[in-house]
């Protein structure tokens, strides 16, 4: 008799971008994504878009959950998607947030990130969207 083997759980690495020092947005979804069964990796602040795609091939991620505050998204977000590309990570799920104008998630998913969420976002919804999309690029 063949033993199902339980499903992996789905590891994700939180970044912190930029020159943005702002991290209590990233630890409470640290907390959230552990809470809701996932591996967590924090990137710690000041991280760049080479040494977040550098932590991801090293770690193995599922996903990539970017934290800006500083306004740099349209620069820093596609940099990072770019990186992980670079590397051959293209089944890497990558998400946004921080305080991004609603004029500018357009393009950012146009780059790659596939959701961009906003303050206020349920905990809920983006933990939902992390386990979907993941569950879609491992073709479950």
């Amino acid at each position: 008799m063949k033993q199902k083997l339980a499903p992996r759980r789905v590891k994700i690495l939180v970044a912190k971008l930029g020159l943005d020092g702002h991290d209590r947005g990233a630890l409470v979804l640290c907390r959230a994504f552990r809470d809701a069964g996932m591996e967590v990796i924090y990137s710690g602040l000041f991280a760049t878009p080479e040494r977040v795609a550098q932590i991801a091939e090293d770690e193995d991620v599922d996903a990539v959950a970017l934290s800006l505050l500083n306004g740099a998204h349209n620069t820093l977000f596609p940099r990072v998607v770019k990186e992980l590309h670079k590397k051959g990570l293209k089944d890497v799920l990558v998400v946004g947030g921080g305080v991004i104008p609603e004029e500018d998630k357009t393009g950012l998913e146009k780059s790659g990130v596939s959701k961009v969420f906003g303050p206020g976002s349920p905990l809920s919804a983006i933990i939902d969207h992390i386990n979907s999309g993941v569950a879609k690029l491992r073709k479950i």
